[in-house]
């Protein structure tokens, strides 16, 4: 006895149906399910100025900020903004507000202007509230930096 392929066609109509008629109710007219409790994302601390040391120069457009998020019971330290400067070694970008401290160490990678072919500097803020970028060379100096993709665990 030769069996008769089952197309795609067939096999999604019948997985659509199937819930239909597992509980006889058009899924249309069924009530709304219980409200989840809220897991998505959360603001723990709105985006807050961050104090820029000396020779860090934040755009007027894009001042530099940091917050703190809850996604999914996890807390990650966020930064946005885009600062001009002109390093030639390792550097404090500023101080993060006392709202925000870090409870270890966190660090991220951003982009900054692409010299020699390097276009990305390391970031740590830690417990102190220091935030500082490592990376800029005498022979490789870092004209700006943008902030907008950091983004790292805090607990």
């Amino acid at each position: 006895m030769s069996q008769q392929p089952t197309s795609r066609r067939s096999l999604l109509a019948a997985a659509l149906a199937t819930p239909v008629a597992a509980v006889a109710v058009p899924l249309a007219t069924a009530a709304p399910a219980a409200a989840a409790p809220v897991d998505g994302c959360q603001t723990v601390v709105d985006w807050t100025a961050v104090t820029p040391a000396a020779g860090i120069t934040p755009d007027a457009a894009a001042p530099l900020q940091a917050r703190v998020i809850r996604l999914a019971g996890t807390e990650f330290l966020q930064f946005r903004g885009t600062v001009t400067c002109n390093l030639t070694a390792d550097a404090t970008l500023g101080t993060l507000p006392p709202t925000i401290v870090p409870p270890k160490l966190t660090r991220g990678v951003v982009p900054r202007n692409n010299s020699q072919g390097i276009n990305a500097i390391r970031v740590e803020a830690n417990t102190a509230g220091a935030v500082k970028i490592y990376g800029p060379q005498a022979s490789n100096p870092v004209t700006w930096i943008q902030l907008d993709s950091f983004s790292s665990v805090l607990r």
